[in-house]
């Protein structure tokens, strides 16, 4: 996330340097262990029982490596503790973490205590593992308007944090439109085709499907868009529906401005990420990542005819491979980079503040620690995490050794409690050896709030995806015109 960020760049000038900005790089980032600082401003290492005790917030200080960039002249790079990150007992930042059941003892723990949570302000919050519906997978469903079945195949894109829905559709005159952010309306898909690079018919045509079946639609809609017949023209259509009544230059740049961050977002990973707009190679990455975009939305396209053919059948939402678990991490993950642009726009503020008062500028006064902290602690302390969900850290149940381990291996759906939501509710056969079958409160909740089995593992992501890539060349799956190796 730090690298993603990378710059914070300010709207300072340097002074007697008219034309060179400011701006702070950002380097090497660490978690140190959990400490306590105490009255007499002496240090110690914090282990969780004294934490719950005096009512102390088990976290660790993160640190980063910043360096003030102004007027051309880099300064010494200033390693500031940025704020307090909580620490999950058990896990390899924390104090406990390789100690014997003895040493355990010792400092005040009980030996079979499975860990797995937080303190904060002396209290233990467990963070729910949230349920929901597999990103970056096509999915396919019918869906009713006006009396007519339309026929739609949509996929969450999800990239560093920002998650859009793309839909695919086939309306009753069998022509297909696109719909994603920022969009009011429909797209017709043959325009957009053209606009992400893929002028010809034939091209167009390959990207979807060779079927005899599908290149009948697919001639219908050829025909409908007939006038669009060059990149530059299906950009401008687009940039007409995005902005209607503006100039030519203006309708061109918010197109490819919202192609390239709003349309199937989890592919611009293809984009190399120290490349930026200007450098010998950037506009052959943005034609490549577009022409992957295009290929993805051809497979949408194909995903939503086989569908009207009968060829596939539309995708079971409660099937257990279409659903993904956010455990600890990826809630921290959310929550750090939310609180980290918060930190990044305070710096901003107060190295622009300082200039504007004719101070000598300098992180070590720019950093406020408590910004990143109280965005991190609030949510654990509440439960009320970002975009918008509640009850995602609990207060962990200690009635006995079985409640906790029950608590701590709970899973919620994100679906409101007030609507029926039948099929959702019960028993999928794939939650087989995954999901406890009777372990579910009475009630409201019933079938949302479940448990895991007793002998589940959870696999996590794959660190390395060009093994992935590497596996699949190797049985013959060949790489996109454009894609990056």
């Amino acid at each position: 996330m730090v690298n993603e960020q990378r710059k914070i760049e300010t709207d300072i000038e340097s002074r007697g340097k008219s034309s060179q900005p400011v701006w702070v790089e950002l380097g090497r980032i660490e978690v140190k262990k959990p400490m306590v600082r105490e009255a007499d401003g002496s240090q110690g290492d914090l282990f969780p029982a004294e934490a719950r005790l005096r009512n102390l917030t088990y976290a660790a200080p993160i640190q980063l490596e910043m360096t003030l960039v102004q007027g051309g002249e880099r300064h010494e790079p200033v390693i500031a503790t940025i704020g307090q990150l909580p620490i999950m007992i058990g896990s390899t930042s924390c104090n406990l973490y390789g100690l014997s059941d003895q040493e355990r003892v010792v400092h005040g723990e009980d030996a079979l205590d499975p860990g797995g949570y937080f303190i904060i302000n002396g209290t233990e919050r467990v963070l729910m593992t949230l349920e929901d519906l597999a990103s970056n997978k096509i999915m396919t469903e019918f869906t009713e308007r006006y009396n007519e079945r339309i026929y739609v195949a949509k996929v969450f894109s999800q990239f560093r944090g920002y998650r859009a829905l793309i839909v695919v559709e086939r309306n009753k005159k069998n022509l297909l439109e696109v719909s994603f952010p920022s969009v009011a309306g429909h797209l017709r898909f043959v325009d957009l085709m053209r606009a992400l690079g893929l002028v010809s018919d034939q091209d167009i045509v390959n990207a979807v499907s060779n079927d005899v079946d599908i290149l009948t639609f697919m001639m219908q809609n050829l025909e409908e868009s007939a006038e669009c017949d060059s990149v530059e023209a299906g950009i401008m259509y687009v940039g007409r529906k995005l902005a209607p009544n503006q100039t030519r230059d203006y309708q061109r740049k918010r197109a490819e401005f919202v192609l390239d961050n709003y349309l199937l977002p989890h592919l611009n990973y293809l984009m190399p990420p120290d490349l930026k707009e200007g450098d010998p190679g950037y506009e052959d990455a943005v034609t490549g990542v577009r022409l992957a975009k295009a290929h993805f939305l051809g497979r949408m396209a194909e995903a939503c005819f086989d569908l009207v053919l009968e060829k596939r059948r539309i995708d079971d939402k409660d099937h257990y491979a279409n659903k993904r678990l956010k455990l600890a991490g990826d809630l921290m993950e959310d929550l750090f980079r939310i609180s980290l642009n918060r930190l990044t726009r305070d710096i901003k503020y107060q190295l622009e503040r300082a200039s504007m008062r004719h101070r000598d500028l300098s992180i070590g006064t720019a950093v406020r620690a408590d910004v990143l902290t109280e965005r991190l602690l609030h949510p654990l302390a509440t439960g009320n995490w970002v975009g918008g969900r509640t009850g995602v850290s609990q207060l962990l149940d200690r009635i006995d050794h079985m409640s906790v381990l029950s608590h701590l291996r709970r899973v919620i759906s994100p679906l409101s409690r007030s609507q029926p939501h039948f099929e959702a509710r019960d028993l999928h056969p794939t939650q087989w050896g995954r999901i406890c079958p009777s372990e579910t409160p009475e009630g409201p909740n019933c079938g949302l709030v479940k448990n895991f089995a007793q002998m589940v593992e959870i696999s996590g992501g794959v660190e390395d995806e060009m093994e992935i890539k590497r596996i699949l060349y190797s049985l013959g799956v060949e790489p996109l015109k454009g894609e990056m190796e």
